[in-house]
C-alpha cells in the first residue's frame, strides 16, 4: 500500500537526487550542479506545475 502513497512517491523522488550528491556548504571545490543542489526544489516546481495543468484540465 505504501507504492500507492502519492507522498512517498515524492519522497523517493526527491531522495533519487539526493542519491546523486548532496551539496556541502564551504566545500567550494565543485561547480553547481542544479539536480544534485536544487533536488526538492525541482521536484516541488514539478509537483506545482503538474497541480496546475491538472486543475486547468478539470476546469474546461
Amino acid at each position: 500500500m505504501a507504492g500507492r502513497n502519492p507522498f512517498s512517491w515524492v519522497s523517493s523522488v526527491a531522495d533519487w537526487f539526493e542519491q546523486r550528491g548532496v551539496y556541502v556548504p564551504g566545500e567550494d571545490n565543485h561547480s553547481v550542479d542544479p539536480w544534485r543542489d536544487f533536488g526538492w526544489l525541482i521536484v516541488a516546481w514539478l509537483l506545482g506545475c503538474g497541480t496546475f495543468i491538472l486543475f486547468l484540465a478539470l476546469a474546461v
